[in-house]
């Protein structure tokens, strides 16, 4: 194990967690019971905030601190308009980490975020972004390529690893994304330099998990395969490219996309309009699978990685697993 923790020392440090392997912030899944238990195993959970309001939020926090013994962080939008409330929230509760994704940072909000005596992680999609990140003084990045579940980047985990981890581990603490399902994997990347690892997908179908069992059970039985991404079928209405299960729901949006560009060639709807409906399309869509456990029409996103999980595990199951298996790794290779 020394070999895996001295790898991992920069991020285990910067974290406070036993091994620096994050829970990836998933909506509707990464709340209380999942994030508590991550962490309470060792690991680092993260509160998927997304579209939560300040009030929501404030709840989900203390929820967290009631059932966690250990440190856990909270994912927030850049995007979202109520974003330095929300910064003030996780401040109130002395949130110790706050990760931010969906683009480089709003005037004010990594100051906000500093003010509180947090650090701050990033996402960043490419070297030059991750370059500005860095001078902006954030404490670490998560790199994620396009093998991770919802809303992803066009590059793969590994050209990211390649390009990004040579350049900049040496400078800061970076974790790497996407389509980790295994110890063999994270023994790699923390090989190339990275001080941990972020996986989400592994964690859905832990027993811990709130995700609807039919929501588990369309994990269990899918292959790597199975979770594409959306298709943009009409260069005129945008989509946001989301890797996730494929089912009745996606085919439906193909058919939803072609219906409202012939409505928009036949003048029946403005250009407005229509990128209002394929944008609202979706809405509502993932709460319904995860929470309802409508996994026809819901939105089931998951990650390439989805073919390794097989069964509904612990929490500290699937971390001592990843470990023993990464320890395993790094042994082999002396």
């Amino acid at each position: 194990m020394s070999k895996l923790n001295d790898l991992m020392a920069r991020g285990t440090e910067l974290l406070g967690s036993d091994y620096a392997i994050l829970c990836g912030a998933m909506s509707w899944v990464s709340e209380r019971h999942l994030v508590s238990a991550i962490s309470n195993a060792g690991g680092f959970g993260v509160i998927a905030c997304g579209a939560m309001t300040p009030e929501l939020l404030d709840t989900e926090i203390a929820a967290t601190k009631e059932l966690a013994t250990r440190n856990f962080g909270v994912n927030l939008i850049t995007m979202h308009p109520q974003l330095l409330e929300l910064i003030e929230v996780c401040a109130k509760h002395g949130v110790g980490h706050v990760v931010l994704a969906g683009g480089l940072p709003p005037k004010g909000s990594l100051e906000a975020i500093k003010a509180s005596g947090a650090k701050v992680i990033c996402f960043a999609p490419t070297l030059a972004l991750a370059k500005k990140l860095m001078r902006s003084g954030v404490d670490a990045l998560v790199i994620e390529g396009m093998e991770a579940g919802g809303h992803i980047g066009p590059v793969s985990t590994s050209v990211l690893a390649q390009e990004i981890l040579p350049e900049l581990a040496q400078d800061l603490p970076i974790f790497v994304a996407g389509g980790i399902g295994r110890g063999e994997a994270i023994a790699g990347y923390l090989e190339m330099g990275a001080s941990g690892v972020q996986l989400g997908t592994r964690f859905v179908c832990a027993s811990e998990s709130i995700a609807h069992p039919n929501f588990k059970k369309a994990f269990i039985r899918a292959s790597a395969r199975d979770a594409i991404t959306s298709v943009q079928i009409d260069p005129r209405l945008p989509v946001i490219p989301v890797r996730a299960l494929k089912n009745n729901g996606t085919e439906a949006f193909t058919a939803k996309q072609r219906e409202v560009a012939n409505l928009l060639d036949a003048g029946d709807v403005d250009m407005l309009e229509a990128q209002l409906q394929i944008e609202h399309y979706w809405a509502g869509a993932l709460r319904r699978a995860v929470i309802d456990g409508d996994v026809e029409g819901g939105s089931l996103m998951a990650g390439q990685s989805v073919g390794m999980v097989t069964q509904e595990e612990s929490v500290a199951d699937i971390i001592a697993a990843l470990v023993q298996q990464a320890d395993a790794a790094l042994h082999a290779r002396g």
